[in-house]
């Protein structure tokens, strides 16, 4: 089955960089860590969360340029690669479920008490950045987030914004015409399984990966396309994904406006990863976010040039590493 190679082939890379698999709660959450029992707020642990259509695999490149001592947790979102869907899709309910599966390998591998909070580092790419960004404005219980790295997104209600703006509208809707068109769930379902979820995952990607020749090679390479392919032609891989663009018209959209008015925002240190030359050509980074920060907290930004796409952490991986360190070194000391 294409689904068992995927895995297989996941599997023996995250093993082959030290860290162990485990199916996590109820959710089944899909992860594989390193050295959690370790962390402390000097050396906290650094939670990957991948991005649409894509899965864990694509830290693939970033984790043997990260600490070695560094603790590191790595999971499938659910719906996803091999999680399991939930029946929320909103973005703070998938951060809670793969958080609660971060508190569980946490008391699982640790000998001492392990009843404090768990501070975390979050760096998420896309949907997974996302997640990130609500799960960080809200909190959640047992875990100290240190600080939040947003990998190539603007604010959900940001980008809805730019959809009615007759400035840009047009350009919007059609550079990013997967958004309301996933939407529309069951629609989308049942045209994309038409064309072969496969054929759209692989279509997907190379539109959104950048014209550097070395950045796509990187981005392809160790079978990434077919790994992510296999992974979301499974029926409920398609579906899931499917009902995260519709709660982010959605719950998502209505959460960021609750959280604004309420003023429950990003209070940790922020650091925006971002492609210069595509969404960077778009907005005004790091402006566009300053509104969805707390007082006083500091922002950093990154642009990834030279034809460097959506995926960054897989294109420009010694880029985005390097930025990485050199911004947890300035947060934890």
């Amino acid at each position: 089955m294409a689904f068992t190679s995927a895995l297989k082939i996941q599997d023996d890379k995250f093993s082959s960089l030290g860290l162990s698999k485990t199916i996590v709660n109820k959710e089944q959450v899909c992860c594989y860590s390193r050295s959690l029992s370790t962390a402390s707020d000097k050396n906290p642990v650094l939670v990957l969360i991948h991005g649409y259509p894509s899965s864990s695999y694509m830290w693939r490149h970033v984790i043997p340029l990260l600490p070695s001592d560094a603790p590191i947790f790595v999971p499938d979102l659910p719906g996803y690669g091999a999680s399991a869907p939930i029946e929320n899709n909103d973005k703070l309910s998938v951060g809670n479920a793969v958080l609660a599966a971060l508190k569980t390998e946490v008391k699982r591998t640790s000998s001492g008490d392990s009843s404090g909070n768990i501070p975390v580092l979050i760096i998420g790419h896309d949907r997974g950045a996302r997640v990130s960004h609500h799960i960080t404005a809200s909190g959640h219980p047992g875990i100290s987030i240190l600080g939040v790295c947003l990998i190539d997104i603007v604010p959900t209600s940001t980008q809805f914004q730019h959809f009615a703006s007759p400035a840009t509208a047009a350009k919007e809707v059609t550079g990013y015409f997967h958004w309301p068109f996933l939407a529309n769930t069951d629609l989308a379902i049942r045209m994309i399984s038409a064309f072969g979820p496969a054929n759209w995952c692989h279509e997907m990607i190379l539109r959104w990966a950048g014209s550097n020749p070395t950045g796509l090679q990187s981005l392809k390479s160790d079978d990434a396309l077919r790994v992510y392919c296999d992974f979301f032609a499974q029926p409920h891989v398609l579906k899931a994904s499917c009902e995260d663009y519709k709660e982010g018209a959605t719950t998502d959209v209505e959460r960021d406006e609750s959280n604004q008015k309420e003023g429950r925002k990003i209070g940790v240190p922020l650091l925006l990863l971002y492609s210069e030359g595509y969404i960077g050509s778009r907005y005004a980074f790091p402006d566009v976010w300053k509104e969805w920060v707390g007082d006083g907290v500091q922002i950093k930004s990154h642009a990834l040039g030279d034809g460097i796409g959506h995926f960054g952490a897989e294109e420009a991986p010694e880029e985005c590493a390097k930025v990485l360190l050199d911004w947890i070194k300035g947060v934890v000391g």
